[in-house]
């Protein structure tokens, strides 16, 4: 014969209840110091525990710009991982950095040779001979690198494809443009030329571009000539200035 189960007090569930969330705060308690501080969630750059990052630039001297933009990438862990470039056009020069922020080479380039920082909607779909001057721009922004062929069957690295802007080997086909003689000049005032596209000298685009983006993919920052870097990249912050402001 079965016993009949006898019902619980208020007293007994008192007890039962109250014995059951010490339970739960001491399993809580317990899983915090347990689980890894990643698992937390991520530090801001604010927090203590925050070690400020910075990209290497090795012997090169970057302006202001390209280094406070590159550092921001590898503390922010904005590019993912992946290689990243650095596009100065005031400096017309390009800085590829591995996916921990070591600067694997830097070069001169040729840009385009309306300043600006925007696109012309539909530029893409013109006919270069279509193109005015003032549309010959190479626009500012935080871009997923891709390789592609151009229309004669060579490859290039794309930077914007709607807007039809790549980076690419230099091509010397008009010599009254001096294109090599360009890349070779020891200042950046005859740089700008281009349609839009960022030429590179062959050697560079070879060896190092495109082994970066072939090996992992790349996010390539060209930095701005008519705003701030803030106006530009969205989550962008200075780390210099992040970093006073932690040590107050």
């Amino acid at each position: 014969m079965t016993r009949p189960k006898e019902e619980p007090t208020t007293s007994t569930r008192s007890e039962f209840f109250e014995a059951l969330q010490k339970g739960l705060l001491l399993g809580a308690l317990a899983l915090l110091l347990i689980l890894p501080p990643l698992a937390r969630g991520p530090q801001s750059p604010q927090s203590p525990g925050h070690a400020v990052m910075r990209a290497n630039f090795g012997a090169h001297q970057p302006s202001p710009e390209a280094r406070s933009v590159a550092d921001w990438v590898v503390d922010s862990r904005d590019h993912k991982k992946m290689s990243f470039v650095i596009v100065d056009k005031k400096d017309a020069k390009v800085y590829v950095f591995s996916p921990s922020g070591q600067l694997k080479e830097a070069s001169v380039a040729l840009l385009g040779s309306a300043h600006g920082d925007n696109s012309v909607p539909g530029i893409g779909d013109k006919p270069l001979s279509q193109v005015l001057p003032e549309e010959k721009t190479t626009p500012a922004g935080r871009f997923i690198a891709e390789l592609g062929m151009n229309t004669k069957g060579e490859d290039i690295v794309w930077v914007d494809y709607d807007a039809a802007v790549s980076m690419h080997r230099v091509r010397a086909n008009v010599k009254s443009e001096q294109r090599l003689e360009r890349l070779a000049s020891p200042t950046p005032d005859d740089n700008r030329i281009s349609f839009g596209c960022i030429n590179l000298p062959p050697q560079f685009y070879e060896n190092t571009l495109k082994p970066a983006v072939q090996a992992g993919g790349a996010v390539i920052y060209v930095l701005p000539e008519t705003r701030s870097p803030a106006e530009t990249f969205a989550a962008y912050y200075d780390v210099d200035a992040r970093l006073k402001l932690a040590q107050r």
